[in-house]
């Protein structure tokens, strides 16, 4: 299963993106023996002149990555938190379910627009505080690589 994160903006060189890369590179190698294989997309942020139109037309791309059978997962403060072991598990449904890809997506600065939020399988929270768009996406792919571990049954220090 192919799992894409879709982010608004371009993650620049430097500390964020070492440590992005090097979870990203983690979980893509120990996520080939469990079926899951791992991309990353950047989109263009919107010069839109308003949020909301920004938040759409940014919405609007994301959307037509969505393929019929792939899931949704939208990055938001208003969605739900779910601890490291239930997030691998949801991953392991999906692929297991026969759900072809997923896309995690990560907003512009303003968030997502209702569109992709009501068409998400899943809104997901890093907590109740706002994150750097920077941070969300290292933030997730540590959480992806955790979740990889978790599936090949490597000790979770949780359990």
């Amino acid at each position: 299963m192919l799992i894409t994160i879709a982010a608004v903006g371009k993650l620049k060189a430097g500390a964020e993106r070492e440590l992005f890369d090097r979870f990203f590179e983690r979980a893509g190698a120990a996520g080939r023996r469990l079926g899951l294989t791992f991309a990353v997309r950047e989109l263009a942020e919107s010069r839109a002149g308003s949020a909301p139109t920004r938040q759409g037309e940014e919405a609007a791309a994301i959307l037509a990555m969505v393929a019929p059978g792939n899931a949704l997962c939208a990055l938001d403060e208003g969605g739900k938190s779910l601890a490291s072991r239930a997030f691998a598990d949801r991953i392991a449904g999906w692929r297991d379910g026969g759900t072809g890809g997923v896309i995690f997506a990560i907003g512009g600065a303003d968030g997502h627009g209702k569109a992709l939020i009501t068409r998400a399988n899943l809104s997901l929270a890093f907590g109740q505080m706002t994150w750097p768009h920077q941070l969300a996406r290292v933030m997730l792919a540590e959480q992806l690589y955790r979740a990889v571990t978790i599936l090949s049954g490597h000790p979770y220090h949780r359990d």
